[in-house]
């Protein structure tokens, strides 16, 4: 497996505080309204943080499942988590890339910071998209609006 050189970086400003977005990352009722279908989470380091995914446009055999494991968690700046697929196919099996975001206060909003790095070349140029439309979709919600999903 080839790993690419450049992790993905991805931010966002949302309106609502870092209490009220942090959640989105640690509680399965708040994560299922914008990043996956289910979500079974231990936020705690070394707690799991499982979520199955629909298929995609470009990936139609779903359900994914993602297996990760939390790393840290420092309510309400900071989470990080492994990240990873059961799916062979998709080349970025549990453990391999670790997911960091950063929350920060700004202008009455939070400005949200993700990095995800140890992505294989083709891992890396679909998360920058997937990323993209899921951050956007978290700010929706974390905001207080309805999801587009």
């Amino acid at each position: 497996m080839t790993v690419g050189t450049e992790p993905v970086v991805r931010e966002v400003l949302i309106a609502a505080s870092p209490e009220t977005v942090f959640p989105f990352f640690t509680e399965p009722d708040k994560m299922t309204r914008w990043l996956c279908s289910e979500a079974t989470l231990d936020p705690r380091p070394g707690g799991i943080c499982h979520q199955t995914h629909a298929g995609s446009e470009e990936y139609t055999d779903g359900p994914y499942y993602m297996r990760g494991e939390y790393v840290e968690v420092s309510p309400p700046s900071r989470v990080v988590f492994t990240w990873g697929f059961t799916d062979p196919t998709l080349n970025n099996p549990p453990g391999t890339s670790t997911v960091e975001v950063t929350l920060e206060p700004e202008n009455g909003g939070t400005r949200l910071r993700l990095v995800h790095s140890g992505l294989p070349e083709r891992g890396a140029e679909d998360a920058d998209k997937g990323w993209k439309q899921l951050l956007e979709e978290l700010a929706i919600v974390a905001a207080g609006g309805e999801s587009a999903a």
